[in-house]
């Protein structure tokens, strides 16, 4: 081929108006409304009522997906990386208990430690944060550093979690909460605190030196290597930071609850991963986002209360959600399976 008449065939090739492709976050968003849709149709259907006018409902709703929303951002990065983090329920529970112990009020005549009643409310927040992130910190060490698949990794600290969890109190729940503890799951504050997570870390994913590092990882290990990324240092941060959130959570469902119980977040794990997964997040790694992941959040949500809308038994709902999340999947390797391609 001629000089003239490859640069021909470019100049045409630019010339062509290039098909735009849909954001995928305006795809997931679109699912949302038809599924928010059909219950509305399926609801007046039914039972003769409407799904989407019921204030109170939509705000239990939004409520119940806050502290899994909050979760999900943690997973979703470390699900970026290529990993899995089976142990977020786990921590949700343990950390609950420990905040909840340090967070009571000298009122309550059954106080784990008498002698640290009334403290300020930071106190058992700091402490639930510091082993969120101890767990984290753990979970990362032993994957970067051992090598051990992080399935298996994170498998060992769900059970270990747990165990402590039960352990801490014999088994027994903590009560008699702090007013100004307890204030931290009222009203919207969940809400606000799982949407002032997801704006922090969807800047640090797109903007930052940490989510271009957090990309590569997920897209090509030894490439990532390679180019001077501390591969090892990195994974810990992520998961420490998966830790971390855990244990935010765990300090909003006791705070809600104003009550801890050593199976508190039993299941969370699986459907924050579910609402990562169902918001685009890639289970090969180097591929998500957290304005997919809050969506997916959403998704959730509104399936979960438009089931208990509708008077769908639980046993379905399990069913229909597990199809979901294997059709997420389904759709992401044929996602994969095209970019490869092109």
């Amino acid at each position: 081929m001629s000089n003239e008449t490859a640069t021909s065939a470019a100049a045409t090739a630019a010339d062509k108006p290039q098909k735009r492709r849909m954001p995928q976050e305006a795809s997931i968003l679109l699912v949302l409304v038809g599924i928010a849709l059909l219950y509305e149709l399926l609801g007046w259907v039914l039972i003769g009522q409407s799904f989407l006018m019921n204030q109170q409902r939509l705000t239990i709703m939004i409520l119940q997906v806050s502290v899994i929303g909050i979760i999900s951002v943690g997973v979703t990065q470390v699900i970026i990386t290529g990993g899995i983090d089976l142990s977020s329920g786990s921590v949700v529970g343990l950390t609950a208990m420990i905040a909840a112990s340090f967070a009571q009020s000298s009122t309550w005549g059954r106080a784990l430690y008498p002698s640290l009643t009334d403290l300020p409310f930071i106190v058992p927040i700091i402490i639930g944060l510091a082993v969120g992130l101890a767990v984290g910190y753990v979970n990362g060490q032993l994957i970067a550093r051992t090598k051990i698949p992080p399935f298996i990794a994170t498998l060992g600290t769900y059970v270990s979690a747990r165990g402590l969890a039960k352990w801490y109190t014999k088994g027994q729940p903590i009560s008699g909460l702090s007013d100004s503890f307890n204030f931290i799951g009222t009203g919207a504050w969940p809400v606000v605190v799982f949407l002032v997570v997801a704006i922090i870390f969807h800047v640090a994913l797109r903007y930052t030196r940490y989510g271009k590092f957090t990309y590569a990882i997920g897209a090509n290990m030894q490439a990532a290597r390679v180019s001077g990324i501390n591969i090892e240092s990195h994974l810990v941060k992520v998961y420490a930071i998966a830790g971390l959130l855990a244990g935010l959570a765990g300090i909003v469902t006791a705070a809600r609850a104003q009550t801890a119980q050593a199976g508190m977040g039993v299941g969370y794990e699986l459907d924050a991963i579910a609402a990562a997964v169902i918001g685009g997040t890639s289970l090969t790694g180097g591929a998500g986002r957290i304005t997919g992941t809050v969506i997916g959040t959403v998704i959730l949500g509104v399936m979960t209360s438009g089931f208990t809308f509708l008077r769908v038994d639980a046993y379905y709902q399990e069913i229909v959600k597990g199809m979901i999340i294997v059709a997420a999947v389904v759709v992401d390797v044929h996602r994969q399976k095209k970019r490869k391609t092109r």
